[in-house]
């Protein structure tokens, strides 16, 4: 906490001042590392398939949390662990996978209202698990992106339109 504030050029004090405690702290740099995510996403040219615009998204996030990973790694290690605050984390992160699959397309017609439902929090909670082995250092830096693309494909692939039979892939 003392870096924290040396390096933002405040008194110790003053992140506890504006936020009431180190969870709160942690969350709300959780929040800005995805808000960073879907900035990143945002500003990128994601065309082609909900299939591929969630790979751009999956990039994105890696990228973002590769960019300070030893901030990250030590944010991520707090809001893993038990503790009274609570933030926006899952709802920030369901937004961004629900931004990336937008209407679907290219999944199975029969199960797209489904997949738009239910994958953005599937997909929060598979970032979120390579995330803390990365944490962790079981996973990586330079296999954080491939990990996270496997993940998200692997969640997708029963809602995948199979082009050749017009069925699921899964």
């Amino acid at each position: 906490m003392r870096d924290l504030a040396a390096e933002a050029g405040v008194s110790f004090a003053t992140p506890f001042n504006q936020f009431g405690s180190k969870a709160a702290i942690m969350y709300a740099l959780s929040e800005r590392r995805i808000s960073a995510m879907t900035a990143r996403y945002a500003s990128i040219d994601a065309t082609g398939d909900a299939l591929r615009r969630v790979a751009c998204a999956v990039e994105c996030a890696a990228i973002t949390m590769l960019e300070k990973p030893v901030v990250n790694r030590v944010v991520m290690g707090w809001i893993g662990t038990s503790n009274p605050a609570s933030g926006e984390v899952l709802q920030r992160s369901k937004e961004l996978w629900a931004r990336a699959l937008g209407e679907g397309d290219g999944l199975c017609v029969e199960l797209r209202e489904r997949a738009c439902r239910t994958l953005p929090q599937q997909l929060a909670f598979g970032f979120r698990g390579v995330l803390s082995f990365w944490t962790a250092g079981e996973v990586s830096d330079a296999a954080l992106t491939q990990c996270a693309l496997e993940i998200a494909e692997t969640l997708m692939r029963g809602y995948v339109v199979d082009r050749a039979t017009d069925a699921p892939v899964g």
